[in-house]
């Protein structure tokens, strides 16, 4: 199941150099991830600072 990113994004981009497959990419206030690209391995979500990655 892909990750998605909460409103508690406070668009720091950490996650976006962490993602191998480059799914993340920076929305309008916040980070957004291509679930269609997204591989559910997690690694946005062991980098975000207020843990706004999260599994559907």
């Amino acid at each position: 199941m892909a990750y998605k990113i909460s409103d508690d994004c406070i668009s720091c981009g950490a996650c976006a150099g962490e993602c191998p497959v480059n799914a993340i990419s920076e929305g309008d206030g916040k980070y957004v991830i291509d679930a269609g690209t997204c591989i559910s391995c997690g690694a946005c979500a062991g980098v975000c600072p207020v843990s706004a990655p999260a599994e559907e």
